[in-house]
């Protein structure tokens, strides 16, 4: 243990969450646009012999990161999920681990209709035709694409973003389907505040009604693989798909085999598997006809990143201090 802690960051991060580190650590950055590979990431830790760990989603903090400093006894991710940490390996060492829940739900809703929108009309394809040159004249069957008002939304898992996402469905008039582990009555009364009249069904329900799909689970055991051919080919062939939960949600191989086979119109996703998507990858040849792919930006707005930034920071702190985070993954996960 150091007089003044040391904590390691595995990317850059905005200003005002390294400020708030600075004022009582040693912070010491991973300077490079990708994450530290997994050996040098456990390599820089026991060098250091750090204190604290400031990661992310992209980065696994498994039982040998864990390990490799004697001094640690702090985690924070700057995420909601943290299924990419060893949460039985920190119990078990007494590691305190904070996460960055409620922050970005507003701002990852906001992402989800943009790619719903965009899936919808046409905007990434119509775009490249403007930039291509392909624009020639305006034509009443040029560019087609969906209705947004008046269609059937469907959304798994209505958890904070999915109630978040759900609720701007006001705007549009559309009927509302949610699935959940079971039926959320406080988010049903806060979407009819709304207007919207949400209808709690089966998962097989929900995909056969549905024009547009919202993906809004965590990534547990239970859903990996969730949405897969069985799913897929219940689908309308006229439905999009939109994926802002986790890549692993989705099997890639099964939709890359919808896409090609006209299950569904189109997919639209902030997140896949393998992320990042290889520019090389079969899923890409869809582009952007059938496919629109962002680089995992559901909460890359300047307040919501600097506001997730000063969270893990003092999550951390908290645990540097022998105190529980103000949001623990280990509560969260039942571990306390």
């Amino acid at each position: 243990m150091h007089d003044t802690p040391r904590v390691y960051v595995t990317r850059q991060i905005p200003q005002a969450g390294m400020e708030r580190l600075e004022e009582e650590c040693d912070v010491f950055v991973w300077d490079e646009p990708t994450a530290p590979p997994r050996d040098r990431l456990v390599e820089r830790v026991a060098d250091l012999r750090v204190d604290g760990l400031f990661c992310n989603v992209a980065d696994t903090v498994d039982e040998a990161v864990i390990d490799a400093s004697p001094d640690l006894r702090s985690i924070a991710t700057m995420s909601v999920g943290y299924d990419h940490i060893d949460l039985d390996a920190a119990a078990e060492r007494d590691v305190a681990v904070g996460h960055t829940p409620g922050v970005l739900s507003e701002t990852t809703a906001d992402l989800g209709w943009a790619l719903l929108m965009a899936a919808a009309r046409r905007v990434v394809e119509a775009d490249q035709q403007v930039h291509d040159g392909e624009w020639t004249a305006w034509g009443p069957t040029i560019l087609l694409g969906r209705d947004v008002h008046d269609a059937t939304l469907g959304v798994v898992g209505l958890g904070r973003i999915g109630t978040a996402f759900a609720r701007r469905a006001a705007g549009f008039d559309m009927d509302v389907l949610y699935t959940h582990t079971s039926r959320n009555e406080a988010a049903e009364a806060e979407l009819a505040s709304y207007g919207i009249d949400a209808e709690h069904c089966t998962l097989t329900e929900l995909l056969e009604r549905v024009d547009f799909l919202s993906l809004q689970v965590p990534l547990l055991e239970e859903t990996e693989g969730l949405i897969g051919e069985e799913e897929l080919r219940l689908m309308d062939d006229e439905a999009v798909l939109v994926n802002t939960a986790r890549g692993e949600v989705v099997d890639t191989d099964a939709l890359d085999a919808a896409l090609e086979n006209d299950w569904i119109r189109h997919a639209a996703l902030d997140v896949t598997d393998p992320e990042p998507l290889p520019p090389t990858h079969s899923l890409l040849r869809h582009a952007p006809e059938k496919l629109t792919v962002t680089p995992h930006i559901g909460s890359a707005s300047i307040e919501t990143r600097s506001e997730m930034a000063v969270m893990t920071a003092t999550n951390l702190l908290a645990g540097l201090r022998d105190e529980r985070p103000p949001h623990s993954a280990l509560a969260d996960a039942g571990y306390e």
